[in-house]
């Protein structure tokens, strides 16, 4: 099952791969973050991110270390393979040899150690990717392996059909005149022309179209090959990012500011909680963006760092914008809020209000990659390999599709976007990690000799921690179920 299902790719540094998670994590969700803030109140806007940051944190350290156990298990698994073949092909000894002369040790029982003093190799890196559906089959029972398809397939069909709607959303807003200095306030209707004969809706398709030929390939590839547009989109973000925190501050200081947050809000809690975690959100695609990094020495403090660094600038963006606007300026797309002012120059506005497209076609590669090597694991069978055209042809078509259809027939996502983000979400982030870390360090427990150390095992080794987070994931689906019944009672 080893490196046949999903290719590593070429390698890149530590520095990359850290550039490539921040691009994943800072999506749209960090463009909806200070109309939530202005909502639930600052006090409880900072106290409730910082802990959902921790979360995160925790459990893709989590994720990590269910990794490099599945890179152990696979190599422990190769490693019986070959003694069972040279065992029948030869009765000679050799000090590559792990089995032991005069022994009836059953293979499962026996230390990995002794495989690792014999072979120098350290069984737990991390080298060949191991998608999360594959740690499933390897560690979870066939209803866990079900439930987890479930949750991954929901979340990123979700995410791949709110991302092939919304940029071309973007691209119609701007293209049919809509950044202008009433943008919000006169509400626009899709059947209204854009360009002479051309309706909204069918401009909004041409960009879909478009949007489809040149982030589809992207597709039938791995995800380091947007290398280089990674690190554009990257500088792009700290541009946009930087320009709207100093246009805030810059209003803040010359006494304009219009922003008076509320200190707590509780009603605007449930919406908040939404937002946060899924600005959050990546552990469904840390496979592909952990492997291929060439040096994991230093992983563990770059990843702290990395979280940290995106905290910090949530913060900086969020606490900003609830001091620069009134809570009822402020739109649910940041940027938008900038568009509306006539005294910023035009060429700024338009950035501004297309700085979406470039965070969303970003991330849309990434996820879609990890949509296609999970449907890939889903249908593996040992030993087997798939044909040329079925594996790289088939797959990214499936994977494309649905998606591209949905957002072609309607770009009215709400319900979607709740089921994707309150639910799959919830899942992905807390309880698959949780139960994949647990779960690896049982199975791997009787072949693993006492002295033996996962190097890239997480800071939360106790398993307190796992009961934390799944208690955690528990009361959130209870909460935010209670706050979707409550809400439609009140209607």
């Amino acid at each position: 099952m080893a490196g046949g299902i999903t290719e590593t790719g070429e390698p890149y540094s530590p520095y990359v791969g850290m550039v490539y998670m921040f691009n994943l994590i800072v999506g749209t969700g960090a463009l909806t973050m200070p109309k939530a803030f202005a909502t639930a109140g600052w006090v409880v806007s900072l106290t409730l991110i910082c802990f959902l940051a921790f979360m995160s944190y925790m459990t893709t350290t989590f994720v990590i270390e269910a990794m490099a156990s599945a890179n152990a298990h696979l190599r422990w698994k190769r490693r019986e393979q070959e003694e069972i073949t040279d065992s029948d092909s030869t009765s000679d000894y050799s000090d590559d040899d792990v089995m032991v002369r005069g022994r009836s040790e059953p293979q499962e029982t026996r230390p990995i150690l002794s495989v690792q003093r014999s072979a120098s190799v350290d069984q737990f890196d991390i080298l060949e990717r191991v998608e999360m559906g594959q740690m499933a089959s390897m560690f979870f029972n066939k209803v866990g392996v079900n439930m987890f398809y479930i949750c991954i397939i929901v979340y990123l069909y979700g995410d791949l059909a709110i991302y092939a709607a919304a940029v071309p959303i973007s691209l119609m807003e701007v293209a049919c005149g809509n950044l202008s200095c009433s943008a919000g306030v006169v509400k626009y209707n899709d059947t209204e022309a854009c360009w002479g004969p051309v309706r909204r809706e069918d401009a909004y398709r041409v960009f879909l179209a478009v949007f489809t030929l040149l982030l589809g390939p992207f597709a039938f590839f791995n995800a380091q090959k947007t290398k280089y547009l990674q690190i554009l989109t990257s500088v792009m973000r700290w541009i946009a990012f930087s320009t709207m925190i100093v246009l805030a501050l810059i209003r803040i200081g010359r006494g304009s500011g219009e922003g008076h947050p509320p200190v707590a809000q509780l009603s605007g809690v449930p919406n908040l909680f939404g937002v946060c975690v899924y600005s959050f959100m990546c552990q469904h695609s840390l496979p592909s963006l952990v492997t291929p990094i060439s040096d994991k020495r230093r992983l563990g403090p770059m990843l702290l760092a990395d979280y940290s660094l995106i905290l910090a600038f949530y913060g900086l963006l969020s606490f900003t914008a609830i001091f620069c606007f009134d809570g009822s300026q402020l739109r649910d797309m940041y940027t938008l809020s900038f568009t509306d002012d006539c005294q910023l120059m035009a060429p700024l506005r338009y950035f501004l209000g297309l700085f979406p497209v470039f965070t969303i076609s970003t991330n849309f590669p990434i996820i879609a990659v990890t949509l296609r090597n999970n449907w890939k694991t889903l249908f593996h069978r040992e030993g087997g390999t798939y044909p040329w055209v079925v594996d790289r042809v088939v797959f990214p078509l499936i994977t494309l599709a649905p998606p591209v259809i949905v957002a072609f027939c309607t770009h009215d996502l709400e319900s979607l976007v709740g089921i994707t983000g309150a639910y799959a979400g919830t899942g992905i982030q807390y309880i698959i990690p949780a139960c994949l870390v647990l779960l690896s360090r049982r199975h791997l427990q009787p072949v693993l000799g006492r002295e033996a150390i996962n190097k890239h095992g997480s800071p939360f080794r106790h398993t307190f921690w796992v009961g934390f987070v799944l208690l955690w994931a528990a009361s959130c689906l209870l909460f935010v179920t209670a706050n979707i019944v409550l809400t439609e009672t009140k209607h």
